[in-house]
């Protein structure tokens, strides 16, 4: 089988148009790979557009504040891909006088940067010979050569990356950039993770998961991710000054370094009544006025590893509370179940 012919004749007559793919510039490329880190092209597109727009340079990032980078990836998701995208801007003017690491070795020096966007960046902006692998990869290799090795484990990594790497330098006159563009495409338009159009694939007469009827089972992954559920309640906190109380995240969990209201967190469901008791006798010695719950019902937000059940509370007190104004309220940067309750709820606050 000519891999790697047939995978470059699909992709010229299948490619998408992406702006990354226009140029070898290696800030605009990095900054690509990091919003598309388990983001859909779809959804990181006008996130890469918006980046490009207020942050042309890598000096630009480098120089921001931490709540303009935030606020610019507030609706993305993972935020410490934006917080290690903000350090490794910092680290390159300030520690590597403004210049990429031109290596797939140095790049792998730098915070946020693994195995595949260290790949990524060295092929694409300066076709070092390496092979990229990433889920898409995984599942088109494990599915056309039949790999059965399970893909969480990581000693498995090593086993496609050395196939990709060989794929990739099989032809003479190989091109990096061309064949990661190729089967990262292949993966994602044509080698679907559900219900992959087989029949049109032209690796169907050699693919051993399509003769076996393994498509299903392939890429095989026997660790599961854990859920957590977790049940949140905020505070929507008015004081007589017509502001609103707002809190910065901290620690490492979730949604570190974005603003939120003051929460109640739970482990397990609390009754409508019993929580309005509970918020009663919090606010009770600061001239509580008024207690009101949004929904009754929870707003249910799923992360990859946890399900967040939130309800958001309306409370009134009659102290000042020096807080955030309306005016100014959508300015920061918050969790994006937090930026669309503001929306939808502005004018009830």
């Amino acid at each position: 089988m000519d891999f790697y012919n047939i995978l470059i004749t699909w992709y010229l007559a299948n490619k998408r148009d992406l702006p990354w793919r226009n140029t070898t510039n290696p800030y605009h490329i990095w900054l690509s790979e990091i919003i598309l880190q388990q983001t859909r092209v779809a959804q990181g597109l006008p996130y890469y557009e918006a980046f490009i727009k207020q942050f042309p340079k890598v000096s630009d990032l480098a120089n921001a504040s931490q709540e303009q980078v935030l606020k610019t990836w507030q609706g993305l998701g993972y935020y410490s891909r934006a917080r290690n995208l903000h350090d490794t801007a910092k680290h390159i003017f300030n520690d590597l006088n403004d210049k990429f690491p031109d290596n797939y070795k140095d790049l792998l020096k730098l915070k946020g940067v693994g195995q595949y966007t260290a790949a990524a960046i060295a092929s694409f902006a300066y076709n070092e010979k390496i092979a990229v692998v990433d889920g898409n990869v995984f599942r088109v290799l494990a599915r056309i050569f039949g790999l059965e090795d399970d893909i969480s484990k990581i000693k498995t990594r090593n086993i496609f990356q050395d196939l990709a790497n060989s794929l990739l330098l099989d032809k003479e006159n190989n091109d990096a950039a061309l064949f990661n563009q190729a089967i990262m495409d292949f993966g994602a338009m044509q080698c679907l993770p559900k219900s992959p159009n087989c029949v049109s694939c032209p690796f169907n007469s050699y693919c051993y998961a399509y003769k076996n009827d393994k498509i299903d089972v392939l890429p095989v992954k026997l660790n599961k991710t854990k859920i957590t559920d977790r049940y949140f309640d905020y505070i929507v906190l008015k004081g007589i000054d017509e502001t609103i109380k707002i809190n910065k995240r901290s620690g490492k969990g979730i949604w570190q370094g974005l603003y939120e209201f003051p929460l109640i967190e739970s482990e397990t469901f609390i009754p409508v009544d019993e929580m309005c008791n509970k918020i009663e006798s919090t606010y009770k010695n600061e001239g509580l006025l008024e207690v009101y719950c949004y929904e009754s019902e929870y707003y249910l937000h799923k992360l990859s590893h946890q399900k967040l059940f939130i309800r958001f509370w309306n409370v009134k007190i009659s102290q000042y509370l020096h807080g955030i104004t309306m005016s100014d309220i959508d300015k920061v940067a918050y969790p994006i179940v937090i930026a669309n309750f503001i929306k939808k709820n502005y004018d009830k606050f």
